[in-house]
């Protein structure tokens, strides 16, 4: 008879397989907890690839956007580059005309003079 444990014993050793079996259940309910269902995760990941399209479509937007500002600003400046060469050659043409007139003017009279 020594060799079998006493009752107390035995409910002691019971006790704490009890316990342990506690534990282990609320470790279990804790990481169960932490998991999220996979109708949750679909949902989410649905939610999360549409961001997704929605930011590459504002992005895209956005670079439409500025490729249109650059092209216009690039057309401004053509039409300013070729304002500023109308303006040279009315430039040239109000001031050197005249002085040519002028000196054609006095080279005939100086001919008619001489003559």
């Amino acid at each position: 008879m020594p060799d079998e444990p006493t009752l107390g014993e035995v409910m002691r050793r019971l006790e704490d397989v009890r316990q342990d079996l506690k534990d282990d259940l609320s470790q279990l309910a804790t990481r169960l907890d932490g998991k999220v269902s996979l109708d949750i995760f679909e949902l989410r990941m649905k939610a999360f690839e549409r961001d997704i399209t929605d930011a590459a479509a504002r992005v895209a937007e956005i670079e439409g956007a500025r490729e249109r500002e650059r092209e216009q600003q690039g057309e401004l400046r053509r039409r300013a580059e070729e304002q500023r060469r109308a303006d040279r050659r009315l430039a040239f043409s109000a001031l050197v005309a005249p002085v040519l007139i002028l000196l054609l003017t006095v080279y005939i009279n100086a001919q008619g003079a001489a003559a």
